[in-house]
């Protein structure tokens, strides 16, 4: 599987997709910084990444990786290898979390830096388990992505992608949020970094800073994203009878 995931990935060589990796962490905390955030540079720079930069570019990853051989004669090059379709497509989604996780790495590299240069908002600790939930949190939309990516094209992969994580936002402070996975990864920087989806900081006591939603939010995401990546997968074997 490790080959595979290598393979795929240096397939992005040279491409677009591999440098959203990199661009947009480093777009998200410079806006940050040049709309003048100060001590709330962390806390600016959060909240853009997980409501609308980070959605974005794992949209982007996932159609770009999904389309790189679907434009080749439909997938034709690589049905010729001896490989099943189902490991070529868990190698892709291997590929999507290893470009999202460098991207996660950047993100959390930035925002401690900036937090020094600018004033720490946030302990290293909550920036730390902030990027780690917001890394698992998001997994699930991998499959989800690529799926739409596949059937769809790019753009209904980016454009369903953002419309659902703008609804996570708007529901993420409901007791409903639960029924709407893309509403998790938000609800849960309530507790850890203290801010609301509106970037505004929570009140004290309030019901939104209780820690208990962490480990059922992110059992729930991880349970999704291997559901969706079986899932997503079955479809794709069917290649290998065309």
């Amino acid at each position: 599987m490790f080959r595979l995931i290598s393979s795929e990935y240096q397939k992005l060589k040279r491409t677009f997709t591999k440098r959203a990796a990199f661009l947009a962490p480093i777009v998200t905390m410079l806006l940050c910084a040049l709309l003048g955030a100060g001590t709330f540079f962390q806390s600016g720079s959060f909240n853009w990444w997980y409501t609308m930069l980070l959605p974005g570019m794992l949209s982007l990853i996932c159609a770009g990786i999904v389309q790189k051989d679907k434009k080749k004669l439909n997938y034709r090059g690589i049905m010729s290898l001896a490989i099943e379709p189902r490991r070529i497509w868990l190698g892709k989604v291997g590929a999507c979390i290893l470009l999202y996780g460098i991207s996660c790495v950047v993100f959390f590299i930035g925002v401690t830096i900036g937090g020094h240069i600018f004033g720490s908002f946030f302990t290293l600790a909550q920036s730390g388990t902030a990027s780690l939930l917001l890394f698992v949190t998001f997994l699930w939309q991998i499959p989800f992505c690529m799926l739409i990516a596949d059937r769809l094209g790019s753009f209904a992969a980016i454009f369903i992608n953002l419309v659902g994580n703008i609804l996570g936002v708007i529901f993420a402070a409901k007791s409903i949020y639960w029924w709407i996975p893309f509403a998790i990864p938000t609800r849960l920087m309530c507790p850890v970094i203290h801010v609301l989806p509106n970037g505004l900081t929570v009140p004290a006591n309030d019901p939104l800073l209780s820690s208990s939603v962490i480990v059922s939010g992110v059992l729930i995401t991880l349970v999704l994203f291997i559901v969706l990546s079986v899932l997503t997968a079955l479809p794709y074997r069917r290649l290998e009878a065309k």
